[in-house]
């Protein structure tokens, strides 16, 4: 939550916390609620939540209090809007996120947008959630919903489980029997004499509801539950096409994607959920390092760090969202392990976290797991892996959500907190500056160098320290240049120079992700690289025919006239960059200019504009550089 206190707190708002800065001066100066505050009002419920600040104005990329001089008339005008259903389409405020704060005797309104619930999204404007008018918040800009988009969230409010949905045309020869049999192994040693056990297979299966009659319509089949859980890879590849799982063992720890072990669906095997759990789990625990404990004189070979890492893969695979075009990826590395799933959290994470709610995207599959004993009941996973990894002594899980495309990510270090080299690393790096530091402005070097980066969330899930305190100590660290930002808003990381930031080097290092992706069967839009936030492609040959022919149809008026304005070729580069980096080769290729003309003509003054970033901003002038659009015009 966001505190303004003094001036001094405003004019670093830009780049510690999740917000929006408007004037709302209008044209008599006395305070008028912007047209503009209604997209980003949109964005923010449809993501994680923000602040809308009006009465601030920015001035040289900073920003400073103007004032409002008459508050409550703003107010009214906000909640009558509000109210209103071809404004908006539903009111997530109460009179307890809407304040008004005077710093130097001038009125500022702080309005906090809380995230929506599942089942209020998507919230949109004019009365249509399509037709441009949902929004969504990317980086520090309100991004209009792709129609894909807008469908998912209508999918999402209205599915309570997303597995039980009846397949047509499938039937009992697209399960895989073996499979089928060890989990009746399995269920037969956690319930010995279970009533089930008598069933035959399509009878385990139609308890199980893998197989379920619609009782309104009298549909009946197999559903997408029984189809991921026992299905075969051929039959699982027509019912749910951007199905993927991926098992990476890796080396070192190290980002470059090196593996020494890798599981994934390529016809040996089933390729089913059920089955990617039993292989990966057994890879998951081979050789952990965990302390020796013993209970009633017997060693425990099930320790709680056992229990976190089966919980976190179960968790995995029963939250993951099989229409997403992420694929569900398990990572073991000697540091760490990590674990992605296709989909946003349905509930807020730090909810999750505590524990006690739930909304669980798979239930079929996921009672599929608890009747065999793996899992947790509702609302227990999350907490059982934060304490379960507490009982190591090291660092709390990292629990965290990517936007574009939407997928959520748990890490698990087995690090301490303060490593002792990593203090030595540091000490000998800043020397005396070191020493005088506080243990929260340790803690959050000692984050940064052992994570890569650092933000205010990840922070506040390691320490006790109020949020405003947590926020002066990195802006702090930043003005002793211990310590660097990048980003804006939520996606503001801060990183140690020489320790982070994505180069060109690490990008296009040997091509072995966009190998692994191509020999995967996944669609590559582009090279999936450490430290970026979206794809970004350089070459026009890596990438599919049908998003080629897209982005030669959005250049194609640039490509056949020189005569191109100012306007037209800065809105066709800003819709070319749109959701992905594009290099300054492939630009010139799709535009049919010169990259020289690009970078100096069209390029560096937009980005001066603010309307694109560079993927390496550090290197702005090198050959590799991409660019990605802030905001659609």
């Amino acid at each position: 939550m966001i505190e303004i206190r003094t001036l001094d707190d405003i004019g670093i708002l830009s780049e510690t916390v999740d917000l929006e800065c408007k004037l709302a001066a209008g044209k008599d100066g006395r305070g008028q609620l912007p047209v503009d505050f209604w997209p980003t009002y949109s964005a923010f419920a449809n993501t994680h939540g923000g602040v809308i600040l009006l009465g601030i104005k920015e001035k040289q990329r900073r920003f400073a209090l103007h004032g409002i001089s008459e508050p409550q008339r703003i107010i009214t005008a906000l909640f009558n809007h509000l109210n209103n259903p071809q404004k908006v389409s539903v009111n997530l405020l109460t009179e307890q996120d809407v304040k008004v704060i005077v710093i130097d005797n001038r009125n500022l309104i702080q309005v906090r947008v809380p995230p929506a619930l599942r089942r209020q999204k998507p919230v949109f404007l004019r009365g249509n959630p399509l037709k441009g008018n949902t929004f969504r918040r990317l980086h520090d800009g309100d991004r209009p919903c792709s129609e894909e988009t807008v469908k998912r969230m209508l999918a999402e409010q209205v599915e309570d489980a997303r597995d039980s949905r009846i397949l047509q045309g499938f039937g009992m020869d697209d399960i895989d029997p073996d499979s089928l049999f060890a989990y009746r192994q399995m269920l037969r040693t956690e319930k010995p004499g279970h009533i089930w056990l008598d069933e035959d297979d399509a009878g385990l299966l139609r308890l199980l509801k893998g197989w379920r009659r619609d009782r309104q319509t009298g549909e009946k089949g197999l559903t997408l539950a029984g189809l991921l859980m026992f299905g075969k890879w051929d039959a699982i590849q027509d019912g749910a096409p951007h199905y993927f799982v991926d098992y990476q063992e890796r080396p070192e720890a190290k980002t470059e994607l090196r593996w020494t072990d890798r599981l994934v669906p390529d016809g040996s095997w089933s390729g089913n959920l059920f089955d990617f759990y039993r292989r990966v789990y057994r890879k998951l625990i081979a050789d952990l390092r965990v302390p020796f404990s013993l209970k009633d004189g017997q060693r425990q070979d099930d320790t709680p760090v056992h229990e976190a890492i089966r919980e976190a893969l179960v968790n995995t695979l029963v939250h993951a969202d099989y229409s997403g075009r992420v694929s569900v990826l398990i990572v073991k590395r000697p540091d760490l392990f990590g674990f992605r799933n296709p989909g946003n959290m349905r509930i807020p994470a730090e909810l999750a976290i505590q524990g006690g709610e739930s909304d669980c995207r798979n239930r079929l599959i996921h009672q599929m797991f608890l009747m065999i004993g793996l899992g947790e009941r509702a609302g227990s996973g999350v907490p059982k892996i934060y304490s379960g990894w507490k009982s190591g002594n090291w660092r709390p899980p990292a629990l965290y959500e990517k936007d574009e495309p939407e997928q959520t990510l748990l890490e698990l270090r087995m690090l301490d907190l303060f490593p002792r080299e990593v203090l030595e690393m540091l000490r000998i790096k800043f020397g005396s500056a070191f020493d005088g530091l506080g243990d929260l402005e340790r803690l959050i070097l000692s984050s940064a160098t052992i994570e890569g980066f650092v933000s205010h969330p990840r922070l506040l899930e390691m320490s006790t320290d109020h949020p405003h305190d947590v926020t002066m100590s990195l802006q702090r660290l930043v003005k002793k240049e211990l310590l660097f930002s990048s980003g804006h808003g939520r996606g503001t990381v801060y990183h140690i120079q020489g320790l982070k930031a994505a180069t060109p080097d690490e990008v296009f290092s040997d091509g072995t992700v966009l190998d692994s992706l191509k020999n995967s069967g996944q669609s590559s839009e582009g090279l999936i690289a450490e430290g970026l936030d979206m794809p970004i492609i350089h070459k026009l040959a890596d990438i599919k025919p049908e998003l080629v022919a897209e982005l030669e149809g959005l250049a194609e008026s640039a490509r056949k006239s020189r005569r191109l304005s100012k306007n037209e070729m800065t809105q066709t580069v800003i819709e070319l960059c749109h959701g992905r980096y594009l290099t300054l080769k492939v630009l010139g290729e799709l535009l049919g200019r010169s990259e020289d003309y690009l970078r100096l003509k069209v390029l560096n003054p937009l980005v001066g504009k603010k309307l694109l970033r560079r993927a390496f901003p550090a290197t702005p002038n090198d050959p590799r550089q991409a660019y990605t659009s802030v905001s659609q015009m």
